[in-house]
């Protein structure tokens, strides 16, 4: 038994776009409904939901019989976390709120074994096949690709720094912890927010690296998408439900 392979990973460096669900609901079941609407991506959120790696571990598997990829955020750059999600067979994970090299290669280390990281070992974890991956700690790696969030004005002074790090494979812009960073709390759209958005995209694609983007407006998803951007999600799992079912409310309650 081999490895998966992370066909989310060959297509950045492929540079194919990959468009993208945020999933917020931390269901399986809701993860499995939308495994098959024809994204590219699905994003696992544990930061800003109540997720956490024994949710993500059954949206993992909920989603692997379908042709899409799952990415998980951890709460933190955490190594700890960062571990568990990896063991419970996360390929690919988007790091939250690294603002300097030093941080992102706090990151990496994360990920990868002794001697060139910090992960703890264990051969029985989903990640391996309980065991059955031949080569697993050594081409590990190999399948496993890092994101890191820029999403505050030192994350931007250091941005070029960042996206330099061995072993960082793309670089995610923030808008609304960015907007915040900004003095626009609440105000993703603010002309002065979508600048720096949009200049950091120039500036990471400048560097090499693919860049990626949450947006649920349509026009900026697209604007980013000329800009640069190889994974840009587009709308968000609970965003759709609370929206629409306000719609389908009020289209009823005011005949």
């Amino acid at each position: 038994m081999t490895i998966p392979q992370n066909s989310f990973k060959r297509a950045l460096l492929e540079g194919r776009q990959q468009v993208g669900l945020w999933c917020s609901l931390p269901g399986s079941y809701v993860a499995e409904a939308v495994a098959g609407s024809g994204f590219d991506w699905l994003l696992f959120d544990t930061e800003h939901s109540p997720g956490d790696p024994l949710t993500v571990l059954s949206q993992l598997q909920a989603v692997a019989p379908y042709a899409v990829s799952p990415v998980v955020r951890p709460a933190s750059n955490d190594t700890v976390l960062i571990k568990r999600f990896l063991d419970i067979g996360a390929q690919t994970l988007l790091v939250p709120y690294v603002q300097n090299a030093d941080e992102a290669r706090q990151a990496v280390a994360a990920m990868r074994y002794p001697p060139a990281g910090v992960r703890g070992v264990s051969g029985l974890t989903r990640a391996t096949r309980f065991g059955r991956a031949a080569g697993y700690a050594e081409r590990a790696s190999e399948e496993l690709c890092l994101l890191v969030q820029i999403e505050t004005v030192e994350a931007l002074a250091s941005l070029e720094e960042i996206a330099a790090v061995e072993g960082v494979d793309g670089a995610f812009i923030g808008p609304a912890d960015l907007a915040a960073s900004l003095g626009h709390v609440g105000e993703p759209g603010h002309p002065d927010v979508v600048a720096a958005v949009e200049d950091a995209i120039r500036r990471i694609r400048a560097c090499g690296k693919p860049a990626g983007i949450l947006t649920p407006d349509t026009a900026f998803a697209e604007r980013c998408i000329t800009l640069g951007t190889t994974f840009t999600a587009v709308a968000i799992d609970v965003g759709i439900l609370a929206r629409t079912s306000e719609k389908i409310a009020a289209q009823f309650k005011s005949k």
